[in-house]
This record gives structure tokens, C-alpha cells and sequence, in this order.
């Protein structure tokens, strides 16, 4: 009573040659590698532009409500609080890219 549907049944899927599988992987990684760039030039602009080689024109400027400047604040919790916020866009970037290439974790959860 087990009826198997025929194959003429069963919807066609396209053939995936390895070729175009390669390509996807290469494009994939590509722009992950492209994100981690962007994203590590802005932390070290943070860290090491404003924390340390623009400290002393960035102290002319105090923070608004505090005594602190701009310079100092960088320097000791700015770029922890950037690096902070660019590991969550890195998430958000990566599930994006991960829904565009078919790679989403999330679906057995």
C-alpha cells in the first residue's frame, strides 16, 4: 500500500555542477573577508587614529556633560565600545550574507 511517486512525479531540480558550488564558496568567503577589512580599518582608525595619533587635537574637545576629553575617552573605553559595536554589525553582515548564499544556521533551531 506504500505508494513510491513516480520520478516523472517528483519536481526537477536543477543540476549544481561543482564548478558553480566553487564559485559560490569563493564569492561567499570573498565578501566575508571584505567585511572583517572594512570592519578591522574602522577599529584601528578608532583605536589607533583617535586613541592615540589624534589624541592631542581631540582633547580640545570635551565630552558634552563631562570634564573629559574627547582624546582620553578615546583612548581608554572609545575603541572598546566600537569593537563592541562592530562585532554586533559583523553578526547582522554575516546572517544577511548567510540567508543571501543558503547558509543560514538559524533554520534547524
Amino acid at each position: 500500500m506504500n505508494e513510491q511517486p513516480s520520478e516523472s512525479a517528483l519536481p526537477s531540480q536543477p543540476a549544481v555542477t561543482d564548478l558553480e558550488v566553487t564559485k559560490r564558496h569563493a564569492e561567499y568567503w570573498r565578501r566575508n573577508i571584505r567585511y572583517m577589512w572594512i570592519l578591522l580599518a574602522i577599529w584601528f582608525l578608532v583605536s589607533y587614529g583617535f586613541g592615540i595619533i589624534l589624541t592631542g587635537p581631540l582633547n580640545a574637545i570635551n565630552l558634552p556633560g563631562t570634564s573629559f576629553p574627547l582624546g582620553f575617552w578615546f583612548a581608554q573605553q572609545g575603541s572598546i565600545y566600537v569593537f563592541v559595536v562592530l562585532i554586533f554589525v559583523y553578526v547582522k553582515l554575516m546572517n544577511r550574507l548567510d540567508q543571501e548564499f543558503d547558509v543560514n544556521e538559524s533554520e534547524g533551531i
